[in-house]
């Protein structure tokens, strides 16, 4: 039985895996977009009330982006207020933008309609999934009632 060497990488093999990783490591890590594997991923809609603010921060006719609660919120008229999970569909990355009627996934390229939640440009195959937001007291709160 005759023993063979074991094939070596090349070292531009090893550079261009490297800098794959590193660069994938930024991405997630720098947007803080990409979710954790093995760990599962948290829920794409509120489980529990969530206070985002005042109400007029939202801007009528346009919407507002609260990427640390996960949530899209409408204003289509005064004081009518609708709400979109912030996580994509494709891929459970947190969004990063709302502007022009867009909402904008950083990892892929998706888009949503940010009245509907309706998916415009793919990957993602499906809508944004609604959340429940009412303004009470003077604050706006998403997710289900207490």
């Amino acid at each position: 039985m005759s023993s063979l060497p074991a094939p070596q990488a090349s070292r531009r093999t090893v550079l261009r895996g490297t800098a794959a990783l590193a660069g994938a490591v930024g991405v997630c890590g720098a947007a803080g977009a990409c979710q954790g594997a093995g760990g599962g991923r948290p829920s794409a809609t509120p489980t529990a009330p969530v206070e985002l603010g005042d109400p007029g921060e939202v801007p009528v006719g346009g919407a507002k982006l609260y990427r640390e609660q996960r949530v899209v919120v409408t204003q289509p008229a005064k004081g009518e207020y609708k709400a979109f999970s912030a996580v994509c569909t494709h891929a459970g990355c947190v969004v990063d933008s709302v502007k022009d009627g867009k909402v904008r996934c950083p990892c892929h390229g998706s888009e949503f309609e940010v009245a509907t939640g309706k998916v415009l440009q793919g990957p993602a195959g499906a809508p944004l999934p609604s959340v429940p937001v009412r303004e009470t007291g003077g604050k706006l709160i998403a997710g289900p009632e207490a």
